[in-house]
């Protein structure tokens, strides 16, 4: 999905992120469905806050990833990744491992490392043909 890249976006992008999994099975409220409004929320923000190129959205993609066991009927969903793509390459964020919290004093720079407490990974990546990728994922 994609949206403008304002704040009206990012909520946007949050209210159809939490539609789109009770619609999967995630039902409202669930923890699934607070913890990946949340990782949502801090990933659109930073693509509008960071990301934002004047003429350009951003886009959000939502998948589960299944695994199959060995004896299993049909393969179940194990992971769901939360993509945020944004057009902006010369403003990447850090990687997972060189991520530091700001100063107490400081307002701002929580947004990752909420994510990273968060999620059970996360990383960014290129995105072709122009711009990054935040990826994150959440195990089922």
């Amino acid at each position: 999905m994609r949206f403008s890249a304002t704040r009206l976006g990012a909520r946007l992008a949050r209210r159809l992120a939490v539609h789109r999994l009770d619609q999967w099975g995630f039902p409202y409220g669930s923890e699934l469905s607070d913890t990946a409004a949340a990782v949502v929320a801090e990933l659109a923000a930073n693509a509008v806050t960071h990301g934002r190129v004047p003429g350009r959205d951003f886009e959000l993609r939502l998948a589960t990833l299944s695994c199959a066991h060995p004896g299993a009927a049909a393969a179940r969903p194990a992971t769901l990744r939360i993509e945020v793509a944004d057009t902006r390459t010369e403003k990447r964020p850090p990687s997972p491992d060189a991520l530091t919290l700001p100063p107490p004093d400081c307002e701002t720079g929580r947004g990752l490392p909420l994510v990273a407490a968060l999620a059970d990974r996360w990383e960014v990546v290129d995105r072709v043909p122009v711009g990054k990728v935040v990826r994150a994922e959440l195990d089922l």
